[in-house]
């Protein structure tokens, strides 16, 4: 079982550390402020009030043993500097993974300078990921591959309804690359079928109404393929 350290038990820190004990995991939560202990105990494997820019008392508690800590304190003033401390006391520790939280893509260069291995931005992501919905609300579930480039689901539009793939040329018009489709059941068939996959579509596979397209590409191609 992987054992995981949350130092910082804010919003991000404290919604992070009951999901990952939720999973199963071996959680120790850490912070300074002792209401904020008392209301999170019950709901992970440890938690601890101590000062995580004390490296004696990281190494007391065992943290020297996880495989993955994640510093998710504030920035504000003092606050920034502890978080840096913190990681840089993880870092001697020799834990394998360092994950910090940062508001500022200046805040995180500086936790990688320190050790950090991996810097996350909650605000920053939640609102890139809130742009994209309202500038490309036909675009739905999609997994992130690379920076600016993803792998989402579409509704074929009626545009698309009753022409090959061939006619369609996702490639050369839009400059997406088409993965699969998700064929849903047809009703109008005397022998419904059930949702199927079509892993491998051919240049004369025909687009049916209610197909899901799975395609791939930068996010901003893929929000221009057509909606209608």
């Amino acid at each position: 079982m992987k054992r995981y350290a949350v130092i910082g038990l804010g919003r991000f820190g404290s919604k992070l550390a009951v999901s990952l004990a939720m999973s199963g995991a071996e959680v120790i939560a850490i912070d300074k402020e002792r209401n904020i202990i008392d209301t999170i105990q019950d709901q992970v494997s440890h938690a601890v009030r101590l000062d995580s820019t004390d490296e004696d008392a990281l190494r007391a508690q065992g943290i020297n043993k996880c495989d993955t800590a994640i510093v998710g304190m504030a920035e504000s003033g003092k606050a920034f500097e502890s978080a840096v401390l913190t990681v840089v006391n993880l870092k001697n520790l020799g834990v394998p993974q360092i994950i910090a939280r940062a508001q500022t893509l200046t805040a995180g260069q500086v936790f990688t300078a320190v050790g950090a291995n991996e810097v996350v931005y909650p605000e920053i992501e939640t609102a890139q990921r809130w742009a994209y919905r309202l500038l490309a609300p036909h675009i739905g579930e999609k997994i992130d591959f690379a920076p600016g480039y993803s792998m989402a689901s579409v509704d074929a539009p009626p545009s698309f309804q009753g022409k090959s793939i061939m006619d369609l040329q996702l490639r050369q018009k839009y400059n997406v690359n088409l993965v699969a489709i998700k064929r849903s059941e047809d009703e109008t068939a005397k022998k419904p079928e059930k949702s199927s996959i079509i892993n491998v579509p051919l240049p004369d596979t025909i687009v049916k109404p209610g197909d899901t397209l799975m395609v791939a590409g930068s996010e901003s191609d893929l929000a221009k393929l057509p909606q209608e």
